[in-house]
Formats: structure tokens, sequence, C-alpha cells
């Protein structure tokens, strides 16, 4: 899988902000069935940058339910990429 389709998007919140400040960390959406390995050749081919370490949370999908109806959100995968010091990935350049 190329690696344009195994991340999916990056996670830009407060949490992922404060782990970027003081980790180094960046934040990525990625496919559920990526492993480790894939998700840091990945972000080294898309980004250009050395990945030390990468960890990964999986999470349900919520349940809902409109009526009599029940469904489920899809599950997904977050990513946790810890860069070389001093590398970073600067996804609002132009700001």
């Amino acid at each position: 899988m190329s690696p344009e389709n195994l991340i999916l998007a990056p996670i830009i919140t407060e949490k992922g902000t404060f782990a970027n400040e003081k980790a180094g960390q960046v934040l990525f959406r990625v496919r559920e069935h990526a492993s480790k390995d894939q998700i840091r050749e990945a972000i080294e081919q898309l980004f250009k940058v050395t990945v030390v370490k990468v960890r990964t949370l999986n999470f349900l999908g919520k349940e809902r339910r409109k009526g009599l109806k029940k469904g489920r959100q899809m599950n997904w995968k977050k990513a946790y990429v810890t860069l070389k010091e001093g590398e970073k990935i600067e996804f609002f350049e132009g700001l």
C-alpha cells in the first residue's frame, strides 16, 4: 500500500500540540491495519524526516442509534510519531 493511502490525516488538537512541544511527537490518523513499521516508512517518505519511535492506539467506533435503527461508527487508529531531535513537520507553513 502506498504511503499516501496509509496515512489518512494529521490530528491537530490541543493535546497533539502539547505532545509536539514537549516530546517532539506528531499525531496522525492512520489505516486500522497499518503496522508500526509501515507507518514509520510512510512518514519518512512523505515528510523527509527521521522517525525515532511510533506508538499506536486503536479506537472502537461508537455505537449510534437513530430511532429503532442501530449502527456503529468505524474503528480507527491513532499514531504518535516521535521525530529525531531538531526535526519537525510543519502543517501550516504560511501562517
